[in-house]
């Protein structure tokens, strides 16, 4: 059995192999100390091989003896397992995003990443649902549900939220202003794509890929059909999963996870 673990700054993911089949699956709240949380995880399985991967994938190295790889590296195995002919990963998860292109034959040719500040995560869009009232699972449905949109003109998470809140007090319809936050998003996210080069066969990963709405618009934006994973918080930990895999018995074959 073997395991591979996402600590990400939202959420530690966790994906649990045997025989190259996906056994489990596991997802929780990073809380105050994601190296703990990760502990809690793993222990529960007796793993021979063990890949981390996310920001906190070197935390774990005081604990145990594991390999690492970077997210560009682990998102880019788990999407193409699941998608054989993916060429481009767009992956939005709680404090960065990403855009990735793959060869052909699965090779990382590029990738752009947005580290530095909140705008186009997860954790902007947390910010703006709570602003406005939002659950944050019912952000994007209701934001589609909108006629029209208002255009946020700051991308920075603090002037957003007040630029949010300035347009509450206007009486500026609720959803008028979802939307505007889930176009702001996707302008985002499409700019940092348009930086490298977006072949077909785009697999949207990470937690944002559930938002109905952020889909919708990037498709629109890129012109591209975009495909999501069945649970794409985890494809980063399948990702590692199979690196642990290949490491325990480079001979064995991988099969995708439980839909």
């Amino acid at each position: 059995m073997v395991g591979g673990i996402d600590i990400g700054s939202r959420t530690v993911k966790m994906v649990v192999m045997e025989d190259g089949e996906v056994r489990d699956f596991q997802v929780r709240d990073s809380g105050y100390d994601p190296c703990a949380q990760a502990l809690e995880l793993i222990k529960v399985y007796k793993l021979k091989s063990l890949v981390a991967t996310g920001y906190g994938r070197h935390a774990l190295e005081l604990d145990l003896s594991h390999k690492v790889i970077t997210e560009i590296k682990a998102h880019a195995i788990g999407a193409r397992h699941l998608y054989p002919n993916c060429r481009t990963v767009i992956d939005v998860g709680g404090q960065d995003s990403k855009v990735i292109s793959l060869s052909e034959n699965g090779k990382i040719i590029d990738f752009k990443m947005n580290d530095r500040c909140a705008a186009g995560t997860g954790r902007f869009l947390e910010i703006m649902a709570h602003a406005l009232g939002f659950a944050i699972e019912e952000f994007g449905k209701e934001a589609l549900s909108a006629k029209e949109s208002v255009k946020i003109n700051s991308m920075c998470t603090v002037f957003a939220e007040s630029e949010v809140i300035s347009l509450i007090s206007r009486r500026v319809p609720l959803l008028s202003i979802a939307l505007g936050v889930h176009e702001a998003i996707a302008d985002r996210i499409s700019s940092l794509a348009h930086k490298i080069e977006v072949f077909p066969g785009v697999v949207f990963t990470g937690g944002v890929a559930k938002n109905p709405c952020v889909c919708e618009l990037l498709e629109k934006r890129l012109g591209q059909e975009i495909l999501i994973p069945p649970h794409p918080e985890i494809v980063g930990a399948l990702g590692a999963a199979i690196e642990a895999s290949k490491l325990f018995n480079p001979k064995t074959s991988v099969a995708g996870p439980p839909g």
